[in-house]
């Protein structure tokens, strides 16, 4: 752990004493200038895929193989260059992890090495967490946090541009983050949507400080610069979904050939002025911008401050689109709609026509009550004859308790061995819209899941109910989806499924699978566990394989 300085050094570039690649030059506001930069950025990614690095041999890994008698290697994330990266689960802690491997004798082996330990020593939680930096067995690897509530910038700008407060958020925390760390002398110089990471709580991550570009073998002369610019595409990507040199890159539409680097408002309506003249101090770094004449800002430090000087940009206002049950006009307001009137009961009847009619009316209710009162009677008298008694002549006598539909107050996905499927997207089980769902991962055997015991889903139904039907709806029929509900006692249950006797278990081929218990059970907490997935196709980021899908949960009671 005290090599912080060498990794400074050697990955982050601080130094003078020693030959750099640069991966980005001064950058103008000129076209042209925009356009040989964007050009320079493809040109250094084409060096990269020819390293002499890829001729490297890995030792033979696959998925079960464990580092240190401790970290088992689940699936294969990434391979090229030489190395490879891996979501593995960390046995001792049973926790989700991530790790890099390559030989040792790799010519990016002690860079790799020395920039993991420096990241470990920052200890910033604006960025992932480097866990461990081991050489062991001819390999080195590093380990760092897995984060399974968190999704990368990539698919979020795919769906996409942001909301100016979200792209607010977005560039404010990241030139914070990386301000530090350039403070404690290290660099990333690989910042993208794919190093980008937001939370469930809108925060953002960054994973790979200064390990990306050592394994990467990527330098530059002016590390600070370099990453400022990363930040400024980063917001620009975000206010426009489009990347802001020619050609695609990162999922997103690069800007078109020969118009060189135009602001993010003329690239699309509605861009926020402010955040659409910062994003262009961060890219253009040796010239001010073409409108305002603000400053450049080179580094990350100068970018926050940039950004912490601008008028805060409030989240939007609640969409409140289901209209008020009644009117609610303003008071005092000229031309506002009156409230309905409250009907006025008519005025008694005067005089002796009055007096004539009241009695009129008294006479006739005192007859009905008396007709009904004989027909009551009459009723009783013929029931009281029949020859089989009431109580033995239908068994249909007893009150039948009606079906009533059991609310859901909340919900977790539930993984004992800390690799969940999508805990962001649970919601969406029970959001109304059968559009919306969870999703399992695909898995290479099937139906039975069998690296795993089975996936599930937590429901809060907000106090004990007596729960008596389930429906699910699936997003794949197919041989077969077989599920079972289990009364469990949190949102994080202290017993696993093996352990526990389900109160239903139940089996179909169809995107429709309906639980009706023979006695009712009394629970707060339900957990749904799924343990057999049919075979589905490659559906957007979903590879084909084993897989589920959950759209739609409804309880009744």
């Amino acid at each position: 752990m005290a090599e912080r300085s060498t990794a400074a050094v050697d990955v982050a570039g601080n130094s003078g004493d020693q030959p750099l690649t640069a991966q980005a030059g001064p950058a103008t506001a000129d076209g042209a200038k925009a356009q040989k930069k964007a050009s320079t950025h493809q040109d250094h990614s084409r060096a990269e895929s020819k390293s002499p690095a890829r001729d490297a041999q890995q030792p033979e890994l696959h998925s079960g193989h464990k580092l240190a008698r401790r970290y088992r290697l689940e699936e294969c994330v990434t391979r090229l260059e030489g190395f490879s990266s891996w979501r593995a689960v960390d046995e001792k802690l049973r926790r989700a992890v991530g790790v890099h491997l390559l030989p040792a004798d790799h010519p990016r082996a002690r860079p790799v090495l020395a920039a993991a330990r420096s990241a470990a020593l920052l200890g910033d939680p604006r960025f992932v967490q480097v866990l461990d930096a081991v050489e062991e067995n001819d390999l080195v690897y590093v380990v760092h946090e897995w984060l399974p509530d968190a999704t990368e910038l990539t698919p979020v700008l795919a769906s996409g541009p942001l909301e100016p407060h979200e792209a607010y958020q977005l560039v404010s925390q990241v030139s914070q983050a990386m301000a530090a760390a350039h403070r404690e002398g290290l660099a990333h110089l690989r910042l993208n949507p794919g190093s980008v990471l937001r939370t469930a709580t809108g925060q953002y991550r960054i994973r790979g400080l200064a390990v990306m570009a050592a394994l990467r073998g990527i330098t530059s002369e002016h590390p600070q610069r370099t990453d400022t610019e990363a930040i400024g595409a980063l917001l620009y990507a975000a206010l426009t979904q489009r990347w802001p040199y020619e050609g695609n890159a990162h999922g997103l539409p690069g800007l078109p050939k020969g118009v060189g680097l135009i602001a993010p408002d003329q690239v699309r309506a509605g861009v926020h002025r402010g955040l659409s003249e910062l994003a262009m101090r961060a890219l253009v770094n040796d010239g001010a911008t073409a409108s305002r004449q603000e400053p450049p800002c080179t580094t990350p430090e100068e970018l926050a401050k940039a950004v912490a000087a601008m008028p805060r940009i409030r989240p939007p206002e609640p969409d409140f689109t289901t209209p008020p049950p009644y009117p609610r006009p303003h008071a005092g307001a000229r031309g506002a709609a009156a409230a309905p009137p409250v009907p006025v009961p008519p005025p008694p009847l005067e005089g002796r026509t009055g007096r004539a009619l009241k009695w009129t009316v008294s006479a006739l209710l005192i007859a009905a009550l008396g007709l009904g009162s004989w027909q009551l009677a009459d009723t009783l008298l013929k029931d009281g004859e029949d020859d089989t008694p009431r109580s033995q002549s239908s068994g249909d006598d007893t009150p039948q308790k009606t079906p009533r539909p059991i609310q859901i107050h909340g919900a977790k996905e539930y993984a004992p061995d800390g690799l969940p499927q999508q805990s962001d997207r649970v919601r969406q089980t029970y959001d109304n819209d059968p559009n919306t769902y969870w999703q399992t991962r695909a898995f290479n055997e099937g139906p039975k899941i069998l690296i795993k015991p089975g996936v599930g889903i937590v429901y809060d139904l907000g106090e004990k109910q007596e729960l008596s039907e389930a429906t699910i709806g699936l997003k794949y029929g197919g041989d077969h989806t077989k599920l079972s509900l289990y009364a469990v006692d949190s949102l994080n249950p202290s017993t696993q499924p093996n352990a526990m006797k389900p109160v239903a278990t139940e089996q179909t081929s169809d995107k429709t699978l309906k639980f009706s218990l023979k006695e009712p059970v009394e629970t707060r907490y339900v957990l749904l566990w799924l343990t057999d997935v049919p075979s589905a196709p490659a559906e957007g980021y979903s590879q084909a394989g084993y897989k589920q899908g959950i759209t739609e949960v409804r309880f009744t009671g």
